[in-house]
């Protein structure tokens, strides 16, 4: 993206020069073939494009409200960021769907706002509003923001990714995840969850340098974020950009991708065999370009039919310069999972077959409904892992 090199260089007040904390090493695979030789998770490994005896699958927002234990839980402990920042109740919370149908990816429960706070922006989750935060429109506002330091601000979330390492099976991948600049900026400025983004569009429109000085910050904070996640236990980075997709293909090339990328390199740079994926809701226009930042894996929502996705993922990559076909993740609309048996073993087979079979990771293409029945949540994850490619 060449607007990431002007960006780089903003001078504008409140795009601070950070610099970065000092940074441990990541915790080491345990997993060993019969030889002895180490070998990673199976979802790594469909992550990163290798050939797998079959399709990895897990569910995006697959701890939390469709599951009894969690609405139990929730009597004890009634407020999210209670659940997700006392280290011991995450973890719970994050084994809760890999007990239950055991997925191959054991996903951190977290949110994508919990950094926040130690970049210098304070935030509640209303259970019944969702987040608010203090809206951040002003120069003033943005030069309240510092970088990160993510063992002060987080160190919960050191403590659950380790302890998820230790309490699942060698074979299941600890699943790590930070929010998009964008997508984080449209709390700070809009205050709230919203349905029109008006008042970060206005921004983005009457003052542009004001918004590019948010992301700026955010996406040095977020990068270090990500690399913590990794260096206790994380062992693949899902990046949300969910609301991304209410932007014009125009505007996605200025105020999105650029700071996705920023995150990514900063990720590779590093540690270049975590494998790392990227998600917006509704992003069926602008598929070429989240493929074209160098993730990993595009993860498709269900709007989107698998083989036509793979085959602009690949020639996106192509145009763009980047080795090999690229990963994908999705896409089973969460709706299926209220149809019967049959159905949700058809409509996932589908597009197992669509996809291939290397470089894909089932998933739903959103998050899972909290009125989901947890047996047919059940049967789904036991369709994928029954499920063979015929040339595989």
């Amino acid at each position: 993206m060449k607007l990431l090199a002007a960006l780089l260089a903003l001078s504008a007040p409140a795009a601070h020069a950070f610099s970065a904390p000092a940074k441990a090493e990541p915790m080491p695979q345990t997993n060993t073939d019969a030889s002895g030789a180490q070998i990673d998770p199976l979802l790594i490994r469909a992550a990163r494009g290798e050939k797998t005896e079959r399709v990895p699958v897990w569910m995006m927002r697959q701890a939390g409200r469709h599951i009894k234990e969690y609405r139990d839980l929730c009597k004890k402990h009634p407020t999210f960021r209670e659940r997700s920042e006392i280290p011991e109740v995450a973890v719970e919370v994050s084994l809760q769907p890999w007990r239950n149908y055991q997925t191959d990816g054991c996903i951190l429960f977290s949110d994508i706002l919990t950094p926040l706070p130690g970049m210098g922006v304070e935030f509640d989750i209303d259970e019944k509003v969702g987040p608010v935060v203090k809206p951040m429109r002003t120069w003033e506002d943005v030069e309240k923001m510092h970088l990160i330091d993510p063992s002060a601000a987080a160190p919960f979330v050191a403590e659950a990714l380790r302890t998820l390492r230790e309490e699942v099976t060698p074979e299941t991948a600890v699943l790590g995840f930070v929010g998009c600049p964008y997508t984080l900026a449209t709390y700070l400025v809009e205050g709230k969850t919203s349905k029109e983004y008006l008042e970060i569009k206005k921004m983005a429109f009457t003052e542009p340098k004001l918004l590019h000085a948010i992301l700026k910050n955010l996406a040095e904070s977020i990068a270090e974020y990500a690399l913590f996640q990794i260096e206790n236990g994380a062992q693949l980075i899902q990046i949300f950009d969910s609301w991304a997709g209410h932007l014009s293909p125009r505007d996605y090339d200025e105020f999105a991708a650029p700071y996705q990328k920023m995150i990514l390199d900063r990720v590779k740079e590093r540690y270049p065999d975590v494998p790392t994926v990227v998600y917006i809701k509704h992003s069926g226009a602008l598929i070429e370009r989240m493929a074209a930042t160098g993730v990993d894996v595009v993860s498709l929502d269900w709007t989107v039919d698998m083989a036509e996705g793979r085959e602009r993922i690949e020639n996106a990559r192509k145009k763009a310069g980047l080795e090999g076909r690229g990963g994908v993740q999705g896409n089973l609309d969460p709706g299926v999972l209220f149809g019967d048996f049959a159905t949700i073993k058809d409509r996932a087979e589908e597009i197992m077959r669509k996809a291939g079979p290397t470089g894909h990771v089932m998933n739903l293409g959103h998050g899972i409904e909290a009125a989901t029945p947890e047996e047919n949540a059940a049967y789904f994850i036991e369709t994928v892992r029954n499920f063979r490619h015929e040339d595989a």
